[in-house]
């Protein structure tokens, strides 16, 4: 079984390739390459790879299914920035930030119809593969409006969280194990498995996520506090808010409401997450969705030693310091 570092390394070679994409017109490609080039863990489509690796050996389709799946992901992230108005992406500028508005509109558009031209190349189970890809398409479109949803809401619930963030982030992660399984060839129980390894896992890694936000020593490419200064919806101010005094819910009412004290805010919004417990049931969320994962992990009916590195992998996302 190959290292999840070592299949990194051979996925570059293909993302980075120069044919990846035609030359012209240079203003539709040049932004997709861009985007590309600025790297990113490559967990989906490398999950894939290994999820491929625990029943036959990687094939041609199987680079193919993973090329799709980071094609797709890169293409949530261009509309996402536009939507977001973000003007930086791993520390650079987001593509409509560098090249324009109509460069991130099309240079998505074009980055999501080459992904299913990747996943054309797929034979096997070619009519499971593509209804997973398309139903997981769907849903992180409807998880990322629920997050758009949430920003002028104040009665976001702790269960509706997790469903948006099962659908923007968790289905994908999820997606990918499942192709990755089906493209080898491998039977439907241990591809759903698998699936609901990745889903539970990209729920435990997104509250870890929120919890980071606020209590990280250090957050690479973020910054600390971050959620809280752009008054997000996490896991933790739901928390808060469903837990506070009437002393503690004016207190977040005024502080959401301040915009000229970012670091009293978030000194102020941490002790309030602590009062309130909110950071030790956010831990425990964590706890309680990594542990379903690895259940499901363990439910795949191979060699232990065959899982060791998707074991290893998940471990090193749910437990990372920043």
């Amino acid at each position: 079984m190959q290292s999840f570092r070592s299949l990194v390394q051979q996925f570059e070679q293909r993302v980075s390739a120069p044919d990846l994409f035609p030359v012209h017109p240079q203003n539709l490609y040049d932004p997709c390459r861009y985007l590309l080039s600025l790297g990113g863990k490559r967990i989906r489509p490398v999950v894939c790879l290994m999820a491929h690796e625990l029943f036959a050996p990687i094939k041609e389709e199987a680079w193919n299914a993973a090329l799709a799946i980071e094609l797709f992901h890169n293409f949530t992230l261009i509309h996402d920035d536009i939507m977001d108005k973000a003007p930086l992406r791993r520390g650079f500028p987001t593509i409509h930030a560098k090249y324009g508005l109509t460069a991130g509109i099309l240079g998505g558009d074009a980055m999501s119809i080459y992904a299913y031209q990747a996943l054309s190349r797929v034979t096997t189970n070619f009519r499971e593969v593509l209804d997973v890809f398309n139903t997981t398409a769907i849903q992180v479109c409807d998880g990322q409006q629920m997050d758009m949803d949430f920003e002028s809401r104040n009665d976001v619930s702790s269960e509706e969280y997790i469903e948006m963030i099962s659908l923007k982030t968790s289905v994908l992660l999820a997606a990918s194990l499942k192709i990755g399984a089906l493209v080898a060839g491998a039977d439907t129980q241990a591809a759903e498995a698998l699936y609901a390894f990745g889903k539970h896992l990209g729920i435990a890694f997104q509250l870890q996520d929120d919890y980071l936000d606020a209590f990280g020593t250090s957050k690479i490419g973020k910054q600390v506090g971050g959620d809280i200064l752009a008054n997000k919806k996490t896991y933790l101010h739901i928390q808060a808010v469903d837990h506070a005094a009437s002393t503690q819910l004016a207190s977040i009412e005024a502080w959401q409401d301040r915009h000229d004290a970012p670091e009293q805010k978030v000194t102020a919004m941490l002790d309030i997450f602590r009062d309130t417990q909110a950071d030790e049931k956010c831990r425990e969320a964590v706890a309680y969705y990594s542990g379903k994962a690895f259940e499901k992990l363990s439910e795949v009916s191979i060699p232990e030693d065959k899982k060791a590195n998707l074991h290893s992998l998940a471990k090193d996302l749910l437990y990372r310091e920043q």
